[in-house]
């Protein structure tokens, strides 16, 4: 497979270190000269710079795949060009846009040209993820679940971020926690939701709640305070026991008639040693096998419940 890395920063480089360990040889691009130096010191392969415009005008031999992870900001564009130009299948980093309007784009460019873009939620592929879910399947299913995904304003305040992420963050950051727990327990078919407060970086809000049934037919609700101390968290209740994600890369049951929980040996190896879920989703990826991703145009459709969540839009039933 002929495969292209675009993107050096620190997420490119934890792909680049996982394809390393997969053997399978990549063309990295980058934009600028520094993060380019760092990447070639790691991994003894200088990058393509300039950025991924410039180096598509140069050639015409496109790959059979590319991995996107630049910033936030970019990915959205970043991932349009390379379907304007004709690659078909692509894995673009979480969310795969800064907002809905630009996940809606580069949905409809997808579909126009038949390209298989991916959005990487590595949470998906944890250890932790893939014992809930065969205990999920052993117990006949979610009955309910809540989640939790309280951000660290304080942390978040001072960092150095593109114009309009912080604006974004529900969907840039706490989505991930929020993905989890949905692919998990089921996707709304019925959302209620209520926010209060607000940041100077995050205007929309800053303390959330909310409840609904999701397509399984489970009961669920969520809360967040950006402004207190927290965690994220997800909890999943089935016939037979409480399955406790929280941190998510470990997993605690609790059983019937106990009030405490027991931690879950977990075969979670290759996610010690690597930015965790990231081996087995690239791995996947490579091989073609896209069961348990998600597809950019259900991520568009994702994102209308992390807008309204984060109170961008009305409060109202979606399906």
């Amino acid at each position: 497979m002929k495969l292209w890395l675009v993107g050096v920063g620190p997420m490119g480089q934890a792909y680049a270190t996982v394809l390393d360990a997969l053997e399978q040889p990549f063309l990295a691009i980058g934009r600028g000269e520094e993060e380019a130096r760092r990447f070639a010191q790691a991994f003894g392969v200088m990058p393509v710079t300039g950025g991924l415009a410039a180096y598509l005008d140069q050639t015409n031999d496109l790959p059979d795949a590319v991995i996107v992870a630049v910033g936030v900001e970019a990915l959205a564009e970043v991932t349009q060009e390379l379907v304007t130009r004709g690659v078909r299948r692509i894995l673009v980093e979480k969310p795969g846009g800064m907002t809905r309007a630009s996940i809606g784009g580069l949905a409809l460019s997808a579909e126009q040209r038949s390209a298989e873009v991916s959005v990487a939620y590595n949470r998906r592929f944890y250890a932790s993820t893939r014992a809930a879910q065969a205990l999920i399947a052993e117990d006949g299913g979610v009955q309910s679940f809540n989640f939790e995904f309280t951000e660290w304003a304080h942390r978040i305040a001072p960092l150095e971020k593109a114009p309009g992420v912080k604006k974004h963050w529900l969907l840039a950051n706490s989505s991930h926690v929020i993905d989890l727990a949905f692919h998990l327990g089921g996707w709304p078919t019925e959302l209620s939701t209520h926010v209060g407060g607000c940041l100077d970086w995050h205007p929309s809000g800053s303390i959330f709640a909310g409840s609904g049934i999701s397509d399984s037919g489970a009961l669920f609700s969520y809360q967040a305070n950006w402004s207190s101390p927290g965690r994220w968290g997800v909890e999943i209740l089935t016939r037979a026991h409480r399955l406790i994600l929280c941190p998510l890369e470990e997993l605690r049951i609790q059983k019937i008639g106990s009030v405490t929980s027991e931690p879950v040996e977990l075969d979670d190896a290759l996610d010690q040693q690597f930015k965790a879920g990231l081996y087995r989703q690239t791995q996947l990826f490579l091989q073609g096998t896209l069961d348990g991703f998600c597809s950019i145009a259900a991520m568009l459709k994702h994102a209308e419940v992390y807008e309204r969540i984060a109170g961008r839009e009305a409060n109202s039933a979606t399906s």
